[in-house]
């Protein structure tokens, strides 16, 4: 890799290992300069102070044909360009499959693979298949090696149905290159994939209709082990999408980027099941697709199952009638934590980027040193937001084991329309104070929290605001959201904040006040009702005036550091009511319930906040310092040394 940076007088540097090590190359000119492996480079005549990542490769390998073998000469088909004395000759096994599956195509046949070691210089392709079954003997006893070629081991391209079973797979790229196989920024460029440079990948598939992979295991996998894609339902005739693909009992294991991909809204109906997970340098699922169910897996060290990530997908003309990124999440164990890229502390589960209809329920987190779960309201100008999701009936032990502990949440939910109940969130032993429970984030509206239990954390219940930027101004009116804004622009037909306080901030604190006219979700323009002097960079945040609808009732929330803190704007539809609030073994309790936002308090109890100078409910001034509006009725206060303590 040569990177050439946007500077006059114009100079590179140099990568022999994918960007992990890079090299000062000195000035661009026209004289060779040595790089690593004898290679040497110049630079043509070119405007390099625009800046330019350029990659070349080359391989010391010749594929060819055995035609004849006399003693110890070999008499080869094509001309070696080189002599090597180390040279060795090892066979070839692609043409070879190749061929078998072609014929077993056209004569509408299944294929047995006996036991063996196959070494691919390329992948295999079945191409458009109206029926056929690719089965090894048994997974142990038939490798595919595409560890010293280029590509995937099986693709699947157009056809009605392939079912593939029994194979173990192996690549190039493991755990250990994560950051090789992943995300690196250039000088000269946007940035790449490192994977791009060099592949290796065990399944792809592009418009089979129905394809079951049964049984198959991916090893050092730089790309997506296994992965899916083509056109859409929508797409113009003639077309062929994949309907179904079900992946069972299948793994990844030491692989550099994603397990499992379907990376646009082409495939339908893809189910993992029953499949292991471990030591995964990307995502353990990424899918922009519709209807997908993962369940019943095992996950251990790998990165997020990342719901929607549609991109420019999800301005496809279907979505208003289908939706995108439909998900079931459930009955699967995570243990240990989330590692993107080979670092500690990705989230496990997100909906994000435009997923709707989302449940994730049951499943169990262990000993887990990362973020949980998140719904994500968050969008950029090519997505919307997520919205419609149930959590539900998880596990989450957050117990930091063995390891440096990260800053973690058990559940956080930015995302409108989202139900979350009857869900466990603690940590073992004594209050981790880098753990929150539940957090809820503005300006999201509809959510329902109920029947949780949270406990021994640092933070338990907790709202917050969400803050966002001004991107570009168009008018004194009408200004752009940044690319990436945790204030999105609303989904259609959904609120376009038509009437919506935006509070303008000034080092974080309330400087000024606007009411918005609305938000065009598909130019991301936020309008205000009046005319204002506004500047690119300036932050502001924006709530409901009284439809947030936000109900939190029937939680257990014990042994936290700081219990519950209720610090948004809300609204007169936030309710807070029928919640057990109680000390636990918790030392050290400053204020049970911290409330500095619109909600109603009915009906909760308080425990146990009998230590000096505690306080069960602190009520503060609002984030204008107004005092509040609220409601406080009904609730009961039990061993505590003061009840109330009011600010103002």
């Amino acid at each position: 890799m040569v990177d050439v940076g946007q500077a006059t007088p114009a100079t590179f540097r140099w990568s022999d290992d994918l960007g992990r090590n890079w090299h000062d190359g000195g000035p661009v000119d026209d004289q060779w300069h040595m790089l690593g492996g004898g290679t040497e480079v110049r630079f043509g005549e070119l405007d390099w102070e625009a800046g330019y990542t350029v990659t070349f490769s080359a391989r010391d390998q010749l594929v060819s044909r055995i035609e004849a073998i006399e003693g110890n000469v070999l008499a080869l088909a094509d001309s070696a360009n080189r002599s090597a004395e180390d040279a060795v000759v090892r066979h070839c096994d692609d043409a070879a499959l190749q061929a078998a599956i072609d014929d077993a195509i056209k004569q509408t046949r299944n294929l047995f693979i006996p036991p063996g070691h196959y070494r691919l210089a390329r992948g295999v392709v079945a191409r458009n298949a109206s029926g056929l079954t690719i089965e090894g003997a048994n997974a142990q006893a038939v490798v595919l090696d595409i560890s010293e070629g280029n590509g995937v081991c099986v693709a699947m391209s157009g056809g009605t149905e392939v079912n593939l079973r029994n194979l173990t797979m192996v690549g190039h790229m493991g755990f250990a290159e994560a950051d090789q196989a992943g995300s690196m920024r250039t000088l000269g460029g946007r940035g790449l994939w490192g994977f791009y440079l060099k592949k290796s990948g065990a399944t792809s598939i592009s418009g089979t209709e129905r394809v079951v992979v049964e049984n198959c295991h991916a090893r050092r996998m730089s790309q997506e082990a296994f992965v899916s894609g083509g056109v859409s339902r929508i797409a113009p005739a003639p077309r062929r999408n994949t309907k179904s693909t079900t992946y069972l009992r299948c793994s990844a294991i030491d692989c550099g980027r994603n397990a499992f991909n379907d990376w646009n809204l082409g495939p339908e109906n893809t189910s993992v099941l029953n499949c292991r997970i471990v030591d995964v340098g990307g995502c353990a699922w990424e899918g922009a697709s519709r209807y997908v169910r993962f369940i019943g897996n095992y996950v251990r060290n790998s990165g997020t199952i990342a719901m929607g990530n549609l991109g420019t997908f999800n301005r496809d003309a279907s979505f208003e009638d289908l939706g995108a990124g439909q998900h079931i999440i459930a009955d699967n164990v995570f243990e240990s934590g989330g590692m993107y890229g080979g670092k500690r502390g990705s989230r496990m589960i997100r909906s994000a980027h435009g997923s709707t209809q989302v449940i994730i329920r049951n499943n169990l987190f262990v000993n887990f040193n990362s973020p949980a779960i998140e719904a994500s309201g968050n969008a950029d100008t090519t997505h919307y937001p997520s919205a419609q999701t149930i959590i539900s009936g998880n596990i989450i032990d957050l117990t930091c084991v063995g390891e440096s502990p990260v800053a973690r949440t058990g559940i956080l939910v930015s995302a409108n329309d989202t139900i979350v109940s009857d869900n466990q969130v603690y940590a073992r032993g004594a209050v981790d104070p880098l753990v929150t429970g539940i957090q809820l984030q503005e300006p999201a509206v509809n959510l329902t929290v109920h029947d949780n239990l949270i406990r021994n954390c640092g933070r338990g219940l907790v709202t917050t605001r969400a803050q966002s930027r001004v991107g570009t101004v168009i008018d004194e009116r009408t200004f752009m959201l940044p690319s990436w804004t945790s204030v999105p622009a609303g989904r259609p037909p959904g609120h376009d904040y038509r009437g919506w306080p935006l509070v303008w901030l000034a080092d974080g604190e309330p400087a000024d006040r606007s009411v918005l006219e609305g938000c065009d979700p598909e130019t991301c323009h936020f309008v205000l009702r009046e005319p204002r002097a506004m500047k690119a960079g300036e932050a502001f945040e924006v709530y409901s005036p009284v439809g947030t609808n936000w109900m939190m009732h029937h939680n257990t929330v014990t042994g936290c550091q700081t219990p519950v803190i209720l610090d948004s704007y809300g609204s007169s539809a936030c309710v807070f009511a029928d919640n057990m609030i109680s000390r636990g073994e918790a030392t050290d309790v400053t204020e049970a319930l911290t409330v500095k936002g619109r909600f109603d308090l009915l009906d909760n109890v308080f425990s146990g906040f009998d230590e000096p100078g505690s306080v069960a409910l602190g009520i503060y001034p609002d984030r204008f310092g107004e005092p509040l509006q609220n409601l406080e009725r009904g609730n009961t206060f039990t061993d505590c040394a003061t009840p109330v303590g009011e600010q103002q």
